[in-house]
């Protein structure tokens, strides 16, 4: 039997899956929502006789209860040869019986740290939680203290060797960038945790974000459709892939919430989730977020020559030294109650000082340019 712990299915998947832990010390992964990755495999024996598959794995997975064996089966986590997997099929020597998830296997050791969290919900099931802009969200290369995964254990009470049974702090199903404030959602049982999985998945969950990007869009509302997959020019970017023979398909919807001639406040909706997707399609349609350095908006993008105007945009760097961007929304039907779950975080301090900036900067203005 070969039980390989760290395989993954798809070699893009692993790819994207190893951004923070081989050479990413700034970002964690957006929302990997849409990828599945491998957390165990098993190759059954030649003299393996036919038996079905949730029996198979429970006396195979020693640290796995039942429970969560078939929870798994019906979130359509368990795959044989591939394919989904219901509960009463056989599996016979050879097959390949996999248990993936929509976020990557842990391979660190997690020491628990009284880092404070801000805590907006919690109960016996999940937390919802407002992560402050410039926290790592797990542990990765550059980055192996100080996480959001080091308080939580600590909040939770839970340490992990790095060799410990994955369901003793499968806590995390999506993430957000390190320089991205804004909520999200920790589970802490496996019920939750694959139950709340599974709405990632399918895009069911409620995701707003707040943004701040160059230049006047000139359309109220409207929808970036584009595939996203990493550049092969540079490795620490994505890109859009308009051809769609490329990447994973991914679409934004945006509305118009105030316009300062040459930047613009919009508030995005996620219909997927992928690596850096909002940065990457405000960067593709020539709308990059204000101070985004990595997707080209850490540099003026609209406005005039004048040094007057150059220092106004150095002081609004300064007040805001990170991508405008903050996820303010979320909702998702609760994994035990089935009741719809709604939470709203306030726009963070930085980012209000720089609408308030900009609104001040555009009020003195006489002429500011029309929508482009």
């Amino acid at each position: 039997m070969n039980n390989d712990y760290g395989d993954i299915l798809d070699e893009e998947l692993l790819e994207d899956s190893l951004e923070d832990f081989s050479g990413n010390p700034e970002d964690s992964d957006e929302e990997q929502s849409g990828d599945m990755f491998e957390h165990y495999r098993f190759v059954l024996d030649k003299g393996q006789a036919p038996m079905r598959v949730d029996k198979y794995l429970a006396t195979h997975m020693e640290y796995t209860s039942r429970h969560r064996i078939q929870l798994a089966i019906k979130q359509e986590y368990i795959r044989v040869n591939g394919r989904t997997a219901k509960a009463n099929c056989i599996v016979r020597p050879g097959d390949i019986v996999t248990f993936v998830m929509p976020y990557q296997r842990r391979g660190l050791e997690i020491k628990p740290e009284a880092i404070p969290l801000n805590i907006v919900y919690e109960d016996n099931d999940l937390l919802v939680l407002n992560k402050p802009a410039g926290m790592v969200v797990h542990p990765g290369h550059g980055h192996f203290s100080g996480t959001l995964v080091n308080a939580l254990a600590h909040h939770l009470g839970i340490s992990q060797e790095a060799d410990a049974p994955d369901e003793r702090m499968g806590v995390l199903v999506h993430r957000i960038d390190k320089d991205t404030s804004g909520l999200l959602v920790v589970a802490k049982n496996e019920e939750s945790q694959l139950k709340l999985a599974r709405q990632f998945f399918v895009h069911s969950i409620d995701r707003i974000y707040i943004a701040i990007v160059w230049g006047n869009i000139r359309e109220d509302e409207g929808t970036i459709t584009g595939n996203i997959g990493r550049d092969p020019s540079d490795r620490m970017r994505f890109k859009v892939f308009p051809e769609g023979d490329r990447g994973k398909h991914a679409v934004t919807h945006f509305r118009v919430l105030e316009r300062f001639g040459y930047v613009t406040v919009v508030e995005c909706r996620l219909e997927t989730g992928r690596t850096h997707q909002i940065r990457v399609h405000f960067n593709y349609i020539g709308h990059p977020l204000f101070n985004d350095e990595r997707y080209d908006g850490a540099e003026i993008r609209q406005g005039t020559i004048y040094a007057k105007y150059r220092q106004f945009i150095s002081n609004c760097f300064k007040i805001l030294p990170r991508q405008a961007l903050h996820a303010k929304t979320l909702g998702f039907i609760h994994p035990s109650t089935g009741e719809h779950l709604q939470f709203d975080s306030p726009i963070p301090d930085d980012m209000q000082a720089l609408i308030d900036k900009w609104r001040k900067y555009a009020g003195a203005v006489p002429e500011l340019p029309e929508e482009e």
